[in-house]
């Protein structure tokens, strides 16, 4: 017996077909969705990550920032109490300047020659006077240059003859009245060099009357 059919299965199948594209389209959206959502997913909590460790190094950069403040106030505070103990202690040292320089002007005076003023201005000083020879001078200039622990850099400023009459004498004479200045070392570094210098100082002598 022959069985015919009648039923129009090429519809059926195209339906058939075309539910499975669907279903399958359904599904690959649905996948992609997935995907989507965990990609989102993921990112949002990089993102959370990123920002809470942002959050921390702000707040650990605030920190720093008010250290470096306090250390910055600490150090312009311990600057300060440097220059006010220095500038106590240059007081405290400077106070004796005048005996010191008083003492080796008379140290490294020679023979022959009589101050007859002497003036501090800063770190120099002038002194003005008369003497027997040019000779005498020069000793002068070499004995405050060279072996004087306080006494630096002497410059002649003025020489000339002239007639004088000293205190201790009546007849008047015929000397050299000079000017000159010379330098003052700071008691730290003439207490540094008094050491070196004590011993060739105390050592030279002065040259004989003419």
């Amino acid at each position: 017996m022959i069985l015919i059919n009648l039923l129009p299965h090429r519809e059926e199948k195209r339906i058939q077909r075309k539910q499975r594209f669907f279903a399958a389209l359904g599904m690959s959206a649905l996948i992609g969705l997935v995907l989507v959502a965990l990609w989102y997913g993921i990112q949002q909590q990089m993102i959370g990550s990123q920002q809470a460790r942002n959050e921390f190094l702000k707040s650990e950069i605030a920190k720093l920032d008010e250290e470096i403040k306090d250390v910055s106030a600490l150090r312009a505070e311990i600057d300060a109490l440097k220059a006010r103990q220095k500038a106590v202690e240059d007081l405290q040292t400077d106070r004796n300047m005048p005996v010191h320089i008083l003492n080796e002007l008379a140290r490294q005076t020679p023979e022959g020659i009589y101050l007859k003023s002497i003036k501090q201005d800063g770190q120099f000083v002038t002194v003005s006077g008369v003497a027997q020879t040019n000779e005498r001078v020069s000793a002068f200039l070499r004995n405050t240059g060279n072996n004087s622990p306080w006494l630096e850099r002497p410059e002649l400023q003025e020489i000339k003859a002239a007639i004088v009459t000293l205190p201790d004498t009546k007849d008047p004479k015929r000397l050299f009245e000079f000017s000159m200045r010379v330098g003052l070392k700071r008691p730290q570094d003439a207490n540094a060099a008094a050491g070196g210098a004590s011993a060739p100082a105390h050592g030279a002598s002065a040259p004989s009357p003419v």
